[in-house]
């Protein structure tokens, strides 16, 4: 009786990806992370080029554009959810939460550009999902904030990370239009933030400069 060949394992369907294969890979995600940043209208032809392989071996990896854009951006959003894993958030709420603020400025100064791309293209749903271990992180934030009475309890947890959320991309959008110095940007998004999650009729807090 006639049996299926087995196939050696490295060329396995469900096996691990070959080292070329990975570092391929690799080179896509990090050539569209550039290209996007710089042109947010990066043909995927031009990110293959970027990356030096073809665009058969791109599309060997990636459906399509959008499922470019959703690696690319979930990979950017993992590495600095890593970064924002190190900020201290111990101590006084107020001043954790201006630490993570300034943190998180600082990797969407990386990204801004690439997190405007895949709003026009990922749905609302798929950029929660991909927000959400982030998100999560502000949403403990804010709680213990609100058990020890500097933060407002009055509004949703998840409307105040909304803000958050908002409040920095409005910032990329006000210095891409040139009314926002960028060397003012972290410390204007901490302010408004500070003074958006105080309690009503308590005095807010003041946000040093630096």
């Amino acid at each position: 009786m006639a049996t299926t060949p087995t196939l050696p394992a490295p060329e396995r369907a469900d096996g691990p990806k070959r080292a070329d294969a990975r570092r391929n890979i690799e080179a896509i995600l990090e050539a569209a992370t550039d290209c996007l940043s710089m042109d947010p209208d990066a043909s995927v032809a031009a990110i293959a080029r970027a990356a030096g392989v073809g665009r058969v071996t791109l599309y060997g990896h990636f459906a399509g554009r959008a499922d470019l854009v959703d690696a690319t951006v979930a990979r950017a959003i993992e590495r600095g959810d890593a970064v924002l894993a190190a900020v201290d958030l111990d101590g006084d709420p107020t001043e954790a939460l201006v630490r993570l603020i300034r943190q998180s400025w600082s990797q969407i100064v990386r990204i801004g550009a690439l997190m405007t791309v895949a709003s026009a293209t990922l749905s609302p749903e798929r950029m929660l999902e991909l927000h959400r271990r982030p998100a999560s992180r502000v949403e403990g934030l804010i709680e213990r904030g609100r058990t020890a009475g500097v933060f407002r309890a009055d509004l949703p947890v998840s409307w105040l990370v909304g803000t958050l959320h908002r409040v920095m991309h409005g910032a990329a959008e006000e210095i891409a239009a040139g009314r926002l110095d960028a060397d003012a940007a972290g410390w204007t998004i901490a302010a408004t933030v500070v003074a958006a999650f105080t309690p009503p009729g308590r005095p807010v807090p003041r946000i040093d400069r630096r």
